[in-house]
């Protein structure tokens, strides 16, 4: 299944007008799990930086996450970074024109090859790590950029259900993914060998964002690889579907899960 190209029609179809990409963020910050996820660790993390604290945003994308961190903390310089020179500019463009680009800037880069010593107190990375096979490359690029003490927040699939993974004979769900998820020890002893230290990690997508995910996200992605004239009943879809996706997402946030099929990780650079 192909999510890019969607993901592509969504960005075209909200693009132009600056209320238009905040009502895309407002929307995928209700709906999509990990922002929920995300949006609760930041806020943990965040208290322990400081003020005027330098985040590079890893795989920047349409830069929802850079606006979520930019309005929860007015002094934070934000750096995105994407492989995709067309949402770089439009972030550039979106940014600028609400009077925001003094302090959140895009860049194109290939987070396989960046690397800024000692540059910045957070780098969250979302939904990123299961595109790029030289991930080791990266996780060593991430703690050389960080400052001592700096922290690194992932979101990325779990091994446990992850790209809609459940056996070994199936397909990822999302066909751009070169990994369906990670194992909690995978991805400690990645981070590990890295030289990253304070290794936390935990399920996310339990059984109540499993379901979410599917009703909210799998299928109609499913009805969109078909026919993008299915754009026309997504609307009524969500009517019915938007508040028990709500529902659930609320439930997984709140408890914590012994499996699922995401994963949150936070680590934290210390030179001894």
């Amino acid at each position: 299944m192909q999510y890019e190209p969607i993901k592509r029609s969504l960005g075209k179809f909200f693009s132009g007008a600056p209320y238009k990409r905040k009502l895309l963020y407002s929307l995928v910050d209700l709906l999509l799990l990990r922002t929920w996820h995300v949006k609760k660790t930041l806020r943990v993390v965040g208290l322990k930086l400081s003020p005027d604290a330098s985040v590079l945003d890893a795989g920047s994308g349409m830069g929802q996450y850079s606006w979520r961190m930019c309005r929860m903390n007015p002094g934070w310089h934000i750096t995105g970074i994407d492989i995709n020179s067309t949402e770089v500019a439009d972030g550039n463009d979106f940014f600028g024109r609400t009077g925001k680009s003094e302090k959140v800037k895009f860049i194109t880069g290939d987070l396989t090859t960046f690397r800024k010593p000692d540059s910045f107190d957070l780098i969250l990375s979302v939904d990123v790590m299961e595109h790029i096979n030289d991930d080791e490359k990266v996780f060593g690029n991430f703690f050389s950029s960080l400052k001592d003490k700096g922290y690194l927040l992932i979101s990325t699939p779990s091994d446990r259900g992850g790209s809609d993974v459940h056996e070994s004979e199936d397909e990822s769900f999302i066909g751009e993914h070169v990994r369906n998820g990670y194992s909690i020890e995978e991805i400690r002893s990645k981070l590990s060998r890295a030289g990253f230290t304070s290794i936390s990690t935990e399920y996310t997508y339990g059984t109540p964002g499993s379901i979410s995910w599917k009703l909210s996200m799998k299928y109609p992605v499913k009805m969109l690889n078909l026919s993008k004239l299915f754009f026309i009943l997504l609307p009524f879809y969500y009517i019915i579907i938007f508040p028990i996706a709500l529902i659930l997402n609320f439930f997984d946030v709140r408890f914590r899960h012994s499996t699922g099929t995401g994963l949150l990780v936070t680590a934290q650079k210390e030179i001894l």
